[in-house]
């Protein structure tokens, strides 16, 4: 089962659980509000599914201002093998993520990137299981997309692009795969050294009951600012900042990003 994990939009089943924990330094908040809206400017009007743990303050982030657009796939395919394909689909149907839902719904799919390895193996994952169950790549295609979150650096033409050495990408439309790039500190920190709520989901855990709540100290305070996040993606203000930070989006052009920004500004 995947980690357990507490609901943070609706987080009656804290209880006390912070009341001794110091208030968090979001000292990172400005670049991941920047970086959330060129995500949200960038997805295609789609879903958004954020893969594995790394970018979870961004998914607290956004479920605080829209919840009904964001989930996560808590699934980590490090390692991933063609023994672990039936229980990677399980989990997988198990988060209404289907050929036949990505027939149906364009989905994005959002993780930091290095080398592309996840992105290239969910799409691998997919691409066999379509195949298999023989719902209409055509359409799929057309709902499939992928934002990658790199760190910033300078670009010139010779700048190494992971989506340039993926044979697969070149299989979707051509704006299908983005990149928004991070202040690499704060790269590094959500992808490498901040303490996250829930244990890594590796295929060598996917057989593993569910786990309960950890109560740590180190999981209360990555708690607080889970909760610090998502408090703030609710607000007002967080709202509006979100919506400011798509301005120069070439997506703004389309009504569907419009009516977006219109209602984080309410």
């Amino acid at each position: 089962m995947p980690p357990f994990r507490w609901d943070l939009v609706t987080p009656d089943q804290l209880g006390s659980l912070l009341d001794d924990v110091e208030e968090p330094r979001l000292w990172f908040l400005d670049e991941l509000v920047a970086c959330a809206a060129k995500v949200l400017a960038r997805c295609g009007d789609a879903r958004l599914v954020f893969v594995g743990r790394s970018l979870d303050s961004m998914f607290d982030l956004l479920s605080g201002a829209m919840p009904d657009r964001v989930t996560r796939l808590p699934l980590s395919l490090a390692g991933l093998t063609e023994a672990h394909t039936p229980r990677a689909r399980e989990v997988l149907i198990e988060h209404g993520l289907t050929p036949s839902a990505l027939a149906r719904e364009a989905i994005t799919f959002v993780d930091v990137v290095s080398q592309g390895s996840t992105f290239s193996r969910l799409f691998s994952l997919f691409d066999n299981w379509i195949v298999d169950t023989r719902e209409p790549w055509d359409v799929i295609r057309r709902h499939l997309r992928f934002v990658g979150i790199t760190w910033a650096r300078k670009t010139s033409p010779n700048t190494w692009r992971w989506q340039q050495h993926a044979d697969w990408t070149g299989r979707l439309p051509a704006r299908a795969v983005v990149n928004v790039s991070m202040r690499d500190v704060v790269w590094s920190h959500v992808a490498d050294h901040q303490a996250k709520l829930t244990r890594s989901f590796r295929p060598s855990a996917w057989f593993a009951d569910e786990d309960g709540p950890d109560r740590g100290e180190r999981t209360r305070q990555a708690l607080a600012e889970a909760v610090a996040l998502v408090a703030y993606g609710r607000s007002r203000g967080g709202r509006r900042a979100i919506a400011r930070a798509t301005d120069g989006e070439p997506a703004l052009r389309e009504s569907w990003l419009r009516s977006l920004v219109a209602g984080l500004v309410r």
